[in-house]
């Protein structure tokens, strides 16, 4: 025992007040057990809205009461559930000059019951065309208020029919209202003279629920949250025989890293502030749980959010390495790192803007909030040839380094944890 402590002493640097014994208990073994059961195939994918995700919700419930997590404040149970509105398409059809498009080249992005338009000159008609970015295109849609037909050129036919998939499953609404809407069409018809659509879609009111819990600190108000989700995206078109998209990377890793942290705090001196630890529901579908669990408390209250998502996979930095989306909108990031200087561990700038991904995960709603809301990741998302695919699987995983990578967070955490560390805010005004 002393060899491997002596040996996990050296590998950390030892450079603060954390014991090696005590990150010790972070172990390899533990780790394998939880991701394995949170990505094996009787999850079945962890889609929102099905058994599968219901299964896993039960599993974390369970290590909670286990560690010894208190319900959240405002929370009289460790599941933190809510109402929401599914909006599954039953009938599409449309034309584009005349010409009849197939139904699997049509998706909406609506609340209403039914759609009937036609070319009237009353919805705005929009391209993504060959050279442009299919992502971009649709955030810039979210701040849109008219009613949109976007027409897509049929380069983007793999990401279209990705979302196309994702909205056949029914597309996920807070409340019912009279939003606009938008129906998207795959054709090489650009600029249509005329067209008609019809589109019917059944509405059910189900449930959605988080996983949170807490150990309360010292200054009881002041929240340090560590979270990751834990739905992904469920049964896909099959592959070699494969229908299970499992998500072992994306995000039962994180899950894990924040399960794991959640025990090792559990284990030490009561903390200066207090740890909140979630894990969110249909991030897959739109963020919907961290924007549940962000209205239920004061975000002046929350001096950090350690988002963790994807890091079963070495990054490009190297061994025991990972990256902070925002880096540069507070100095959580700076200050992680002075924690883990003399370690073997680093933490370092999102080596990839271009794929907005501080907005593609669940800190995004917090830091809207001005929250130092992070989420670190070591995913080669330029490269990951896994990612939202049946391949996603326990195999894939690196399990020395997702376990390094939970030391390394335990490490770099431990100055906000006992009140020394306090990073700045995020502008809001500059977060879109």
């Amino acid at each position: 025992m002393k060899l491997k402590l002596t040996a996990l002493a050296l590998a950390c640097g030892f450079a603060t007040t954390t014991s090696a014994q005590e990150l010790g208990t972070i172990t390899q073994d533990k780790v394998t057990q939880i991701v394995s059961t949170l990505s094996a195939d009787d999850m079945e994918g962890r889609a929102s809205f099905t058994p599968g995700i219901d299964k896993a919700a039960k599993f974390i419930q369970s290590e909670f009461q286990r560690i010894g997590l208190q319900p959240i404040p405002g929370e009289d149970d460790l599941l933190q559930s809510f109402g929401m509105y599914r909006v599954a398409p039953v009938e599409k059809e449309a034309k584009l000059n005349k010409s009849k498009i197939q139904p699997e080249h049509i998706f909406a992005i609506t609340d209403k019951k039914e759609l009937e338009w036609k070319h009237k000159g009353k919805q705005k008609v929009m391209k993504i065309g060959e050279d442009d970015d299919f992502r971009n295109v649709l955030r810039a849609l979210k701040n849109e208020q008219e009613d949109v037909l976007v027409l897509v050129h049929p380069k983007h036919q793999e990401i279209f029919e990705r979302y196309q998939h994702y909205m056949g499953q029914g597309s996920v609404k807070k409340e019912l209202g009279d939003g606009n809407s938008k129906v998207f069409i795959l054709t090489d018809q650009l600029s249509p003279k005329k067209y008609s659509i019809e589109i019917e879609n059944k509405i059910e009111q189900l449930q959605l629920t988080n996983v949170a819990g807490m150990i309360e600190g010292k200054r009881k108000n002041e929240y340090v949250v560590f979270s990751g989700h834990y739905d992904h995206i469920g049964i896909q078109t099959p592959v070699d025989g494969d229908s299970i998209a499992n998500g072992a990377d994306d995000d039962a890793a994180g899950t894990t890293a924040m399960m794991l942290l959640a025990e090792y705090y559990k284990k030490q001196a009561q903390p200066e502030r207090t740890l909140l630890f979630v894990a969110f529901t249909a991030e897959e579908m739109g963020g919907f749980g961290s924007k549940h669990f962000s209205e239920q408390l004061n975000p002046d209250q929350i001096v950090a959010m350690f988002n963790i998502e994807m890091v079963g996979k070495p990054s490009k930095f190297g061994p025991n390495s990972a990256y902070l989306t925002g880096f540069e909108r507070s100095n959580l990031g700076q200050l992680m790192q002075q924690r883990l200087e003399g370690t073997t561990y680093s933490i370092h700038p999102d080596p990839y803007p271009e794929q907005n991904l501080f907005y593609r995960s669940d800190n995004a709603t917090l830091a809207r909030l001005g929250v130092p809301a992070h989420t670190i990741s070591s995913v080669q998302i330029d490269q990951d040839k896994t990612y939202h695919t049946v391949n996603d699987e326990l195999e894939q995983l690196n399990m020395e380094h997702l376990t390094n990578m939970i030391r390394a967070i335990a490490l770099a955490s431990e100055g906000v944890v006992n009140g020394e560390d306090t990073p700045t805010r995020v502008d809001k005004s500059q977060v879109k």
